[in-house]
């Protein structure tokens, strides 16, 4: 008999299937419709990572469609600008995370008032003042609307060359102004307190909190947790967080789990997860066309090591030395990542083009491409009809 304390052997199988369940990606409409379907999107999985590259529909979109079949662009538009569920802030990248959550992002604000930011140490006082006292005078803005800015040399290749902009930026990550509407990748600014409607932001989370809302998110949208995955891009805050892991695992609140190929890596699960009945075989679940920036993906390591396939990004990959393609996306059957498929949007001729499909895990196996085949292309229809609706 396995002591409270010693990990309980957990199968692939097994855990692909927790984490599917815990992602939503193993039933088809999991968050009903409309703009309350992306708050619910968002508020489970945490965030809802943002990207600019738009071969196909960028990422933000992309993922929300893979979790509401009957996502349309103007829900995000209608949570963000008007019923202000979501809002835009960084994690690991930059994200919409759910407005509820907003105290455990104001220590970061605050410190980034308190110190700058490293990306925006060329911003000179004078353009701050500048864009707040348009903000303060004119209401929301976009870059667009300054036009006496004195263009400056680039410190990086993708730094504006406009100082506003980068004011703008900096404002925002220190929590005076949010993005309040995206057009495409125009963005909105506006105050903060304005956006939202507050005298002052809420209180900003202890550090003990902010530790224990990375632990919960990441037990929420994954379901077995390792501390890579709990802290992804964020080293500084694994010490702490194991402290917390301990202390639940004392209290039984947590259990540890040997997950199958993991080695030495640790892993834990809530036992309540863990001892109920196991979701259902996925082998016949949804199709899913997932985005190379989707939460089951983003994290590479952890993809390759429950899924036995090492995703790669090969869109600044030299043509000659790429594998799958330069925008490649994961396809996932059931509960298994049977190919990898370069798409291209032709929005002017509208149609998608398939630029490479590469068969990956089992689908290498010819046996069992006739299925995935006709399934995925059936998927692919209405991936195009997603793609090129308004």
């Amino acid at each position: 008999m396995l002591r409270a304390t010693e990990p309980r052997p957990l199968t692939k199988t097994e855990a692909r299937r927790i984490w599917l369940h815990a992602q939503r990606l193993d039933t088809n409409e999991p968050f009903g419709v409309g703009p309350q379907a992306v708050a619910a999107a968002v508020d489970h999985l945490g965030y809802v990572q943002i990207d600019t590259i738009h071969v196909i529909e960028r990422c933000h979109h992309h993922i929300l469609y893979s979790r509401i079949p009957a996502y349309a662009r103007a829900d995000l538009r209608q949570a963000q600008s008007v019923d202000k569920s979501v809002f835009e802030y960084w994690t690991h990248a930059l994200s919409y995370v759910p407005a509820k959550d907003f105290r455990f992002f104001v220590p970061a604000m605050r410190e980034h008032r308190r110190e700058g930011h490293r990306w925006f140490a060329s911003v000179k006082p004078e353009d701050t003042r500048k864009v707040m006292r348009l903000l303060r005078r004119d209401g929301a803005l976009t870059i667009r609307d300054i036009e006496d800015d004195i263009l400056t040399e680039k410190e990086h290749l993708w730094q504006s060359r406009k100082p506003s902009k980068r004011a703008l930026q900096l404002a925002f990550y220190t929590g005076e102004v949010t993005i309040s509407e995206r057009t495409g990748m125009l963005k909105t600014y506006e105050l903060m307190t304005r956006h939202f409607g507050w005298d002052k932001p809420p209180k900003p989370a202890t550090s003990a909190e902010i530790i224990a809302y990375l632990l919960d998110r990441a037990l929420r949208s994954q379901g077995v947790v390792s501390l890579d995955s709990i802290c992804h891009l964020d080293a500084p805050s694994k010490a702490a967080v194991r402290r917390l892991i301990e202390a639940r695992v004392r209290r039984k609140e947590l259990a540890p789990v040997a997950l199958e190929g993991a080695g030495k890596q640790e892993h834990w699960i809530r036992p309540e997860v863990l001892e109920a009945d196991p979701p259902a075989d996925a082998g016949d679940g949804p199709v899913h066309i997932l985005s190379p920036f989707d939460p089951l993906v983003i994290q590479r390591k952890r993809t390759e090591l429950f899924f036995d396939y090492g995703h790669r990004f090969e869109a600044y990959v030299p043509k000659d030395k790429r594998l799958f393609g330069y925008f490649a996306l994961p396809v996932l059957v059931g509960q298994d990542i049977v190919a990898a498929i370069d798409l291209k949007t032709d929005r002017q001729n509208k149609k998608l083009l398939m630029q490479k499909w590469s068969w990956v895990g089992k689908g290498a196996a010819r046996a069992s491409r006739k299925d995935y085949k006709r399934r995925i292309e059936e998927e692919l229809d209405r991936f195009e009809r997603f793609q090129l609706a308004e």
